[in-house]
């Protein structure tokens, strides 16, 4: 029997308490399925393909617009044909994004102290490159309060973006190709949906794997910096604040229904893994970072993951994009496909016996 009408028979009676209190600014979610529309002789048809990035932020107006890219340049510009190339392209929105002023978060230490205001002629920028799917579970989206918070999501639905991740918003649906698809995003910062909630987190995944042909959950968690690319498997602690346990929080969400699990935060490339034939990244890097962040070294390399997937969630094979940063920021295609090394290094320590191979044209799988 299908594991969505099981879902439904078995978690309907209590969830819709729970569904009735998240419904604010989210699309209603019915318990059913919707029906698929499937060529027999397409096999294509059978295939939806997704992809993702990490951390996205595209330059800051505060303290000042020293701190934007020249408005003639676009940062995505090079790699637009990776991001065009899937059914659905997510990314991390790392910090608010509206056209105004807010109010900046105090800091007690001015020099590291990073607020980040996009403005959001990037959000055109970012529709165009392919974007529809976003995460604003993180750190940086409260960096102008919650005039900054609800000025963010106000750009958002005006580009006709799907969102996730705050406490007012837990999920979203969207329908691509007849495919339906569920989010979900987590973080450990004020009003977010708390990475270490693994109640919420396991009725929200059901109560969206009981309506969604397929459920992504995003995190915001795990120690920053080029020293913290490994998954420890354990809570990791970092600036005095509780990060989560990411390997534990993707397996709750897999366990849950999830079927895919798209890892940021900690800035660098982490490893990869498969759980009950589910994908999951434990940190995608820093994508498009401008003028603000650490871009030396494995801080300046990032994938981007074109991810082929049945129509049931289940993973069929990937193909990793390598992509690095220099000076300002913005992505590259990278040439040397470092992050390839890197990728593989990880796995092959944190992961050993999950099968994964990657093979020079970036092609990934799990044997």
């Amino acid at each position: 029997m299908n594991k969505k009408i099981i879902y439904s028979a078995i978690f309907l009676l209590p969830l819709i308490g729970f569904g009735l209190r998240y419904q604010l600014n989210n699309e209603k979610i019915t318990t059913k399925s919707p029906q698929k529309v499937i060529s027999k002789n397409n096999l294509e048809d059978s295939v939806f393909s997704l992809v993702a990035v990490g951390d996205i932020m595209m330059g800051t107006n505060y303290p000042s617009t020293d701190g934007l890219p020249p408005k003639n340049i676009n940062l995505l510009d090079s790699v637009l044909e990776y991001l065009k190339d899937g059914d659905l392209t997510f990314g991390n929105l790392e910090g608010s994004m509206f056209d105004g002023e807010g109010t900046p978060k105090k800091c007690s230490n001015p020099a590291v102290c990073y607020a980040f205001r996009q403005p959001t002629y990037f959000m055109k920028q970012l529709q165009s490159a392919g974007f529809d799917l976003f995460s604003i579970a993180n750190n940086h989206l409260g960096d102008f309060g919650d005039i900054g918070r609800a000025a963010t999501c106000a750009t958002l639905k005006e580009y006709k973006m799907k969102f996730a991740g705050l406490e007012r918003c837990p999920w979203d649906t969207l329908t691509v190709k007849g495919v339906k698809i569920g989010f979900t995003a987590y973080a450990p910062n004020t009003q977010c949906l708390q990475i270490t909630d693994y109640t919420t987190l396991t009725k929200t995944v059901k109560l969206l794997s009981a309506s969604c042909d397929i459920v992504i959950v995003s995190f915001h968690g795990g120690a920053e910096g080029s020293s913290k690319s490994h998954v420890p498997k354990m809570e990791e602690i970092f600036l005095g604040e509780n990060r989560g346990d990411v390997y534990k929080f993707a397996r709750v969400a897999i366990d849950a229904g999830a079927d895919v699990v798209l890892g940021h935060g900690p800035h660098v490339t982490r490893a990869v893994d498969i759980y009950k034939n589910r994908f999951i990244a434990y940190s995608m890097g820093n994508f498009c970072t401008y003028g603000s962040f650490n871009l030396k070294g494995i801080s300046g390399l990032a994938p981007i993951y074109q991810l082929k997937l049945k129509k049931d969630g289940t993973f069929i094979s990937g193909k990793v994009i390598p992509t690095m940063q220099k000076g300002e920021g913005g992505p590259l295609f990278d040439p040397n496909k470092s992050v390839f090394q890197e990728i593989k290094n990880l796995t092959k320590s944190d992961f050993p016996d999950n099968g994964f191979q990657l093979s020079e044209n970036g092609i990934f799988s799990f044997n």
